[in-house]
């Protein structure tokens, strides 16, 4: 079948509160992030299906008869989706040549990549195609890049089958998005990437990949509450601007996770009260936040989210989920008056700051520059970016489309 050509993109995550309290019944606020994943995907007359990764130098193509070996797992146009199906995961992983706990970026990508492909096209012929892939996102460190990568999959593969319609209308609205509908499919299918990449997800990323911002509204931005399994989108949050540091230290979430339980068994008489606070800031927090979208914004509003964000950063001490980075983090913002806390995992990977409105730019500079001398890296954006949207040539930055076009 002849696909179209088509641009998408997808924003990444952070948790601004409730960072493994979650794990444990207790609220979570999860937020999209102003950077985002973008991919194209085009129509070749190459009888090839390729895919290409330049942030994680990755380049592949195969044959597209190679493929055609799995068709007989497909039965029907595969608009709804089921279970993963674990015998074509195995089969995938033989053809791809993952062997026992290979479970690097390049593999999880391309393993995703297939699966969706396949499961999406399967019913009918397959179609040759190049997939390109770039991500303002850093990879692995608990900013939704693996999310953000999947629901970009989901969302151009479905367009291309025809599961879903083109949500751009005309000329003049150089981006759009799908409907609640379209949404809620593309949600489900990059639910199973995920499941691919990571296992046993919470659905969170994906979540906040796909929806972003509630409102397509520039005004206000998106956010996500978890708890016990359930995702709610809060439809109303005022766009933030933050400073987002990525330590660079490699922590395993796995191990983290286990280390806050053992000391929840541990002491559960200290460790419960901890919970509780952390859950009573996330509930506070989206009451501010709400707030702002509602009455004017003043300065006592961000005095409440930076008091938050304190307050959780040292519970989030008192979990063990700290380091001396997040803690040279925390020490070098706030001698320029600015609040930080971890966000995610912790035990080094990232942490946000928040900047309120009037921080001047000299100030952000010097403080970027400061823990860019601590080998950090640094990004100034904003949380409530929109969710998946496709777009127009022209509403994509010059730089990522040339990168995007050399493939």
């Amino acid at each position: 079948m002849q696909v179209k050509e088509i641009l998408v993109s997808a924003p990444g995550k952070a948790i601004l509160h409730g960072e493994h309290a979650v794990v444990h019944g207790k609220v979570a606020l999860a937020v999209s992030l102003n950077l985002r994943t973008y991919l194209h995907l085009k129509a070749t007359a190459t009888d090839k299906v390729c895919i290409n990764l330049p942030n994680i130098d990755t380049f592949l193509c195969w044959e597209r008869p190679q493929l055609e070996q799995f068709m007989p797992y497909f039965h029907g146009k595969r608009k709804e989706v089921k279970c993963l199906d674990a015998d074509l995961v195995r089969r995938l992983r033989e053809f791809v040549g993952v062997v026992g706990v290979n479970l690097d970026t390049c593999n999880m990508a391309t393993l995703a990549f297939l699966y969706i492909y396949l499961s999406v096209f399967g019913s009918g012929d397959l179609p040759s195609l190049t997939v390109s892939v770039w991500s303002e996102l850093p990879t692995g460190a608990g900013l939704g890049s693996s999310a953000a990568f999947s629901v970009c999959l989901a969302s151009a593969l479905l367009s291309a089958s025809g599961a879903i319609p083109s949500p751009l209308k005309d000329r003049d609205h150089p981006t759009g998005r799908w409907c609640q509908e379209d949404l809620e499919l593309i949600n489900s299918w990059a639910f199973q990437g995920e499941m691919i990449i990571h296992g046993n997800p919470s659905g969170v990323d994906n979540a906040v990949g796909t929806w972003g911002e509630a409102w397509n509204n520039l005004e206000y931005g998106g956010m996500l509450r978890f708890l016990a399994g359930k995702i709610i989108p809060l439809s109303r949050v005022p766009l933030l601007r933050i400073l987002l540091t990525n330590t660079k230290v490699p922590r395993s979430t796995k191990v983290l996770v286990a280390g806050v339980k053992d000391k929840i068994n541990k002491f559960p008489s200290i460790m419960a009260p901890v919970l509780d606070s952390v859950d009573a800031i996330s509930c506070t927090c989206e009451k501010v936040l709400s707030e702002m979208t509602s009455e004017p914004i003043t300065g006592e509003h961000y005095n409440i989210l930076e008091e938050l964000i304190d307050i959780n950063q040292h519970h989030l001490n008192v979990m063990g989920v700290g380091h001396p980075t997040l803690d040279t983090l925390c020490r070098v913002t706030l001698a320029k008056g600015l609040h930080s806390k971890l966000t995610g995992a912790g035990g080094g990977g990232c942490g946000i700051t928040l900047l309120r409105p009037e921080t001047d730019s000299s100030v952000v500079q010097a403080t970027v520059q400061e823990l860019k001398d601590y080998g950090f890296d640094c990004w100034e954006t904003s949380i409530g970016g929109p969710g998946v949207q496709q777009h127009s040539p022209l509403s994509v930055k010059e730089d990522i489309l040339q990168i995007l076009n050399r493939y």
